[in-house]
Order: structure tokens, then C-alpha cells, then sequence
């Protein structure tokens, strides 16, 4: 099964860092290395408002397919889609796949109507 199709009400997106370690001597002279040229830890946080039930069911099945924060997988347009073609410098299609960074959180808004959010982590 593939993450669930759905276009979410907001996002929340942390490009990552740059692979930079730095080391200090006791003077204070700093010396840095940079170890790639990709950012990494890009996260991404969604969040679905008033959706069915049955659709947040779709997250936790998902979830359990991929075996919780295990297995990576790729995200569909629906979920991409308003960032992708509105801004350059946000740019969520840079990570390859995604995995779960914890499991996705349901809370009941009322009978039959559900909120999900899901935290995720960009893999290259």
C-alpha cells in the first residue's frame, strides 16, 4: 500500500543541514569540514484536519507496512502538490524517499471525523 493520497491542511518543513563537523582548540581557532555536498535531516510534519475516519485509518495501515519507522517509502503528488510549483527554495521533492519519524498521532474531533498528523524524515 502507498502513503495515502490525500492532500493535507497544513505542512511543516526543515530543509536539513549541510554534513559540517567542527572542532575547536582550547586557543579558539575553529577548523570545519564539510562531508557532502546534500543537505540531510530534512523533516517534514503533516498535518490532516476533519478527515474520515477511514482515511486515518489509511495512516496507521500504512504505518504498519513499512513497518513503523523501519522502511522508507516515496510520497504521492497529492501530498507535495502547492509547494512544488509555487515556491523553488522549498523544496520537498529533494529528499528520494521518506520514513516515519514516530507514529502518526490521531486525535477524534467528533463522531466520524478525525485529525492526523505525521512527522516525517527525508532519506537521500
Amino acid at each position: 500500500m502507498a502513503y495515502p493520497a490525500l492532500q493535507p491542511s497544513s505542512r511543516s518543513f526543515s530543509p536539513g543541514t549541510y554534513p559540517v563537523k567542527t572542532f575547536k582548540a582550547q586557543s579558539g581557532a575553529e577548523t570545519r569540514l564539510l562531508y557532502g555536498n546534500q543537505r540531510s535531516g530534512m523533516t517534514l510534519e503533516l498535518q490532516y484536519e476533519n478527515i474520515t475516519d477511514a482515511n486515518a485509518e489509511l495512516f496507521v495501515t500504512h504505518y504498519d507496512q513499512v513497518l513503523g519507522t523501519y522502511q522508507t517509502f516515496s510520497l504521492p503528488t497529492a501530498v507535495k502538490a502547492g509547494w512544488a510549483a509555487s515556491s523553488s527554495t522549498i523544496d520537498v521533492t529533494s529528499a528520494t524517499a521518506w520514513r516515519y519519524a514516530e507514529e502518526p498521532s490521531i486525535t477524534a474531533v467528533k463522531p466520524g471525523l478525525s485529525k492526523v498528523q505525521v512527522k516525517l524524515i527525508g532519506v537521500l
